[in-house]
Protein backbone atom coordinates (compact mmCIF):
# COMPACT_ATOMS: atom_id res chain seq x y z
CA UNK A 1 0.00 0.00 0.00
CA UNK A 2 1.75 3.22 -0.97
CA UNK A 3 2.56 5.40 1.92
CA UNK A 4 2.15 9.40 1.07
CA UNK A 5 4.89 11.25 2.83
CA UNK A 6 5.14 15.23 3.39
CA UNK A 7 8.61 16.34 3.12
CA UNK A 8 9.57 19.34 5.22
CA UNK A 9 13.15 20.99 5.97
CA UNK A 10 14.31 24.40 7.45
CA UNK A 11 10.74 25.78 8.26
CA UNK A 12 12.48 28.09 10.91
CA UNK A 13 9.67 29.20 12.65
CA UNK A 14 8.75 31.57 13.94
CA UNK A 15 11.63 33.45 12.47
CA UNK A 16 11.00 33.11 8.62
CA UNK A 17 7.34 33.07 9.28
CA UNK A 18 4.83 32.85 12.13
CA UNK A 19 3.20 29.37 10.86
CA UNK A 20 3.27 26.62 8.10
CA UNK A 21 2.18 27.88 5.34
CA UNK A 22 -2.24 26.69 4.39
CA UNK A 23 -0.68 24.56 1.39
CA UNK A 24 1.60 22.53 3.59
CA UNK A 25 -1.07 22.21 6.20
CA UNK A 26 -3.50 20.80 3.46
CA UNK A 27 -0.99 18.51 2.21
CA UNK A 28 -0.69 17.51 6.18
CA UNK A 29 -4.54 16.69 6.05
CA UNK A 30 -3.98 13.70 3.80
CA UNK A 31 0.06 12.60 4.94
CA UNK A 32 0.67 9.33 5.74
CA UNK A 33 3.57 10.57 7.66
CA UNK A 34 6.05 13.64 7.81
CA UNK A 35 9.81 13.87 6.92
CA UNK A 36 11.41 16.94 8.23
CA UNK A 37 15.12 17.23 7.79
CA UNK A 38 15.89 19.75 10.56
CA UNK A 39 15.86 23.66 11.75
CA UNK A 40 12.47 23.40 12.79
CA UNK A 41 13.88 26.29 15.02
CA UNK A 42 10.55 25.91 18.03
CA UNK A 43 9.17 22.65 19.25
CA UNK A 44 5.39 24.02 18.99
CA UNK A 45 6.13 23.13 14.48
CA UNK A 46 7.25 19.73 16.05
CA UNK A 47 4.41 19.50 18.38
CA UNK A 48 1.85 20.35 15.67
CA UNK A 49 2.92 18.11 13.21
CA UNK A 50 2.95 15.01 15.95
CA UNK A 51 -0.45 15.88 16.74
CA UNK A 52 -1.75 15.79 13.05
CA UNK A 53 0.19 13.15 11.50
CA UNK A 54 0.18 9.37 12.04
CA UNK A 55 3.85 9.93 12.37
CA UNK A 56 6.90 12.11 12.15
CA UNK A 57 10.62 10.97 10.85
CA UNK A 58 12.44 13.84 11.69
CA UNK A 59 15.94 15.05 12.64
CA UNK A 60 17.92 18.32 14.37
CA UNK A 61 19.30 20.75 12.88
CA UNK A 62 21.58 23.33 13.31
CA UNK A 63 19.81 26.10 14.36
CA UNK A 64 17.91 23.80 16.66
CA UNK A 65 18.26 24.25 20.67
CA UNK A 66 18.66 22.16 22.56
CA UNK A 67 15.28 21.39 23.74
CA UNK A 68 14.79 20.04 20.05
CA UNK A 69 18.43 17.92 20.24
CA UNK A 70 17.03 16.03 23.14
CA UNK A 71 13.94 15.15 21.36
CA UNK A 72 15.44 14.67 17.79
CA UNK A 73 18.43 12.23 16.70
CA UNK A 74 21.16 13.75 14.24
CA UNK A 75 20.40 11.19 12.06
CA UNK A 76 17.05 9.45 11.42
CA UNK A 77 16.00 6.71 9.96
CA UNK A 78 13.27 4.32 8.77
CA UNK A 79 12.04 1.97 6.49
CA UNK A 80 8.75 2.21 4.36
CA UNK A 81 7.58 0.25 1.87
CA UNK A 82 10.82 -1.78 1.26
CA UNK A 83 12.67 1.64 0.94
CA UNK A 84 15.34 2.15 3.57
CA UNK A 85 14.79 6.50 4.11
CA UNK A 86 17.54 8.26 6.44
CA UNK A 87 17.21 12.19 6.91
CA UNK A 88 19.89 14.34 7.80
CA UNK A 89 20.33 18.05 8.46
CA UNK A 90 23.71 19.11 6.66
CA UNK A 91 25.51 16.93 3.63
CA UNK A 92 28.35 19.82 2.97
CA UNK A 93 29.10 21.45 -0.09
CA UNK A 94 27.20 20.71 -3.64
CA UNK A 95 30.16 19.24 -5.16
CA UNK A 96 31.12 16.04 -3.87
CA UNK A 97 27.75 15.21 -2.36
CA UNK A 98 27.13 12.63 -4.36
CA UNK A 99 30.42 9.88 -3.19
CA UNK A 100 30.42 11.66 0.81
CA UNK A 101 26.81 10.28 1.02
CA UNK A 102 26.83 7.28 -0.69
CA UNK A 103 29.93 6.43 1.76
CA UNK A 104 28.17 7.78 4.55
CA UNK A 105 24.51 6.05 4.06
CA UNK A 106 25.54 2.69 2.34
CA UNK A 107 22.54 1.04 3.85
CA UNK A 108 19.72 3.78 2.26
CA UNK A 109 17.86 3.86 -0.85
CA UNK A 110 16.55 7.61 -0.21
CA UNK A 111 18.15 10.30 1.74
CA UNK A 112 16.39 13.47 2.74
CA UNK A 113 18.46 16.71 3.78
CA UNK A 114 18.21 20.05 4.51
CA UNK A 115 20.44 22.98 5.44
CA UNK A 116 20.82 25.39 2.26
CA UNK A 117 17.13 26.48 1.40
CA UNK A 118 17.84 24.72 -1.99
CA UNK A 119 15.89 22.25 -3.99
CA UNK A 120 18.09 18.99 -4.64
CA UNK A 121 16.71 15.72 -6.65
CA UNK A 122 19.93 13.49 -7.54
CA UNK A 123 20.83 9.78 -7.72
CA UNK A 124 24.60 8.72 -7.08
CA UNK A 125 25.89 5.74 -9.22
CA UNK A 126 25.29 2.92 -6.65
CA UNK A 127 21.21 4.41 -6.45
CA UNK A 128 21.12 6.32 -3.80
CA UNK A 129 18.28 9.14 -3.88
CA UNK A 130 19.53 12.71 -2.62
CA UNK A 131 16.17 14.85 -1.54
CA UNK A 132 15.89 18.35 -0.53
CA UNK A 133 12.84 20.14 -0.30
CA UNK A 134 13.85 23.50 0.19
CA UNK A 135 12.10 25.53 2.73
CA UNK A 136 8.26 26.12 2.68
CA UNK A 137 8.98 29.76 4.40
CA UNK A 138 12.45 31.03 3.86
CA UNK A 139 13.35 31.25 -0.10
CA UNK A 140 16.44 32.57 0.32
CA UNK A 141 17.85 32.94 -3.35
CA UNK A 142 15.82 30.50 -4.74
CA UNK A 143 12.76 32.26 -7.09
CA UNK A 144 9.62 29.95 -5.19
CA UNK A 145 9.39 28.33 -1.24
CA UNK A 146 9.13 24.33 -1.51
CA UNK A 147 8.24 21.48 0.19
CA UNK A 148 8.21 18.17 -1.18
CA UNK A 149 5.92 14.80 -1.56
CA UNK A 150 7.28 11.72 -1.56
CA UNK A 151 5.56 8.74 -2.17
CA UNK A 152 6.51 4.72 -1.42
CA UNK A 153 5.03 2.20 -3.07
CA UNK A 154 6.70 -1.61 -3.17
CA UNK A 155 10.45 -0.65 -3.24
CA UNK A 156 9.18 2.69 -6.01
CA UNK A 157 9.83 6.14 -4.92
CA UNK A 158 8.09 8.72 -6.68
CA UNK A 159 8.71 12.36 -5.91
CA UNK A 160 7.02 15.89 -6.65
CA UNK A 161 8.44 19.23 -5.76
CA UNK A 162 6.01 21.86 -4.98
CA UNK A 163 6.32 25.64 -5.11
CA UNK A 164 4.38 28.30 -3.23
CA UNK A 165 4.60 31.85 -4.22
CA UNK A 166 7.55 34.17 -4.07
Amino acid sequence: MPVRLLVLADTHLPKRAKVLPDEVLAELATADGVVHAGDWVDEATLDLLEARAPFVLGCAGNNDGPELHRRLPEVARRELEGVRLAVVHETGASVGREPRMEARFPETDVLVFGHSHIPWDSTTPAGLRLLNPGSPTDRRRQPHRTYGVLTLDAGRIDWALHRLGA
